[in-house]
């Protein structure tokens, strides 16, 4: 097997590498152009605040929506907690329905969970085998106090992209806002095509080659905007829907990456997904019994999350450490010793969970990566067994 000098970097789902071309256009807003963005009375903070709203409509333009829709926020898990929880506020003492998937993220599943305990109830939708949820199952959820749907565009483990605009559409006929956590699919898979229905979209730059810490909170309109309650209070920053001085260096870095993302995302999807299916290829031809964990055709470019028979996926992990980073799921879930439940809501048997690892590919990523990848995975995994 041959060997490579540095370890190959498989979990670009967990975080990409600042573009060189995002990091050029942050370095001013470091040194040069410090202003405080808000600070409307000299030319060093207008200067940041032009920047933060050409960031705005770079991002906005991403996803098909208008730049006074978005708002920042320090990542995607502060979007879907100002998304559920702001959303939830506005109606007092008068709890009502939530409807999410079982497959969500922590970041959607955790303040729900935290409503429920507040009188809320909550329907978690069940997946099939691939890890699909069903529009018509959407629709039979829905109830008169239904007050959000929230659907992730892409899961973050197994890769299974969801008929967004189906579901959508669902939710749109029934009078119900709709929540989506967009953090993988955005910059990977066109996101405008939804735009008009889905009312609030949740993204972080840190997935497509940005910086991490920022995100956003995409509102459409301003009726919306209206019924959102602020998770945090002091200078109306935000629109008065996320107070505190604003990133102006990851901000605009954000806005980098975004446009990036956008004008090249057809370019790198299919370059990635020739790659992905290269290395799923090999596997497939070393190592009997492996099998893919969700859809084959709607995935995102970039996801492979196989399931190895008789294999303890932490055990993998730590013999391919110094060779390859991958992971077994989330990133912020790997400190927990359970298996993942994303895993476990497909239904395929109880080791699944342990069993799976998940390898994701970036722009960064070389043929020779994908050849050796292949090789000391199907050697490590003969070892173990």
């Amino acid at each position: 097997m041959s060997s490579l000098s540095r370890p190959v970097y498989l979990d670009y789902q967990a975080t990409t590498p600042v573009d060189p071309r995002v990091l050029d256009e942050m370095l001013p807003y470091f040194t040069t152009k410090f202003g405080n963005a808000s600070s409307i009375d000299h030319s060093f903070g207008a200067d940041a605040g032009e920047a933060v709203e050409l960031a705005r409509k770079r991002v906005a333009t991403l996803i098909g929506a208008a730049p006074d829709d978005v708002i920042f926020t320090s990542g995607a898990t502060e979007a879907n907690n100002l998304a559920i929880l702001g959303l939830a506020e506005s109606f007092e003492d008068n709890p009502g329905h939530l409807v999410t998937v079982e497959t969500e993220h922590r970041a959607v599943l955790d303040p729900l969970g935290y409503l429920e305990k507040r009188g809320w109830r909550v329907t978690r939708l069940r997946v099939d085998g691939l890890g699909r949820v069903r529009p018509e199952d959407v629709r039979s959820s829905l109830r008169e106090d239904t007050r959000l749907l929230s659907v992730m565009a892409a899961n973050n483990e197994i890769g299974t992209t969801a008929p967004l605009a189906e579901i959508s559409k669902v939710a749109f006929e029934a009078g119900v806002p709709m929540h989506s956590d967009a953090t993988q699919a955005a910059g990977y898979l066109p996101l405008d095509v939804i735009a008009d229905l889905v009312g609030l979209v949740s993204i972080s730059a840190h997935k497509m080659y940005g910086p991490k810490g920022i995100g956003a909170l995409v509102v459409r309109g301003r009726p919306l905007r209206r019924r959102l309650v602020p998770r945090q209070f002091g200078g109306g920053h935000e629109r008065g829907l996320r107070s505190g001085t604003l990133n102006v260096p990851n901000i605009v870095g954000f806005g980098a990456a975004s446009e990036l993302a956008h004008s090249e995302m057809a370019v790198r999807s299919s370059r990635l997904q020739v790659m992905r299916d290269r290395l799923w290829g090999l596997l497939q031809q070393t190592i009997p019994g492996i099998e893919l964990n969700g859809d084959a055709s709607n995935r995102l470019p970039h996801n492979l999350n196989a399931y190895v028979p008789g294999v303890n996926s932490r055990a993998l992990l730590v013999q391919l450490k110094s060779d390859i980073a991958a992971s077994t799921g989330a990133a912020c879930g790997s400190a927990k010793a359970e298996p993942s439940h994303v895993i476990a809501a497909l239904g395929l048997g109880a080791d699944r969970g342990q069993c799976s690892v998940r390898l994701s590919l970036g722009h960064s990523t070389s043929d020779e990566d994908v050849e050796f990848a292949a090789a000391r995975f199907a050697e490590v995994v003969s070892m173990l067994r």
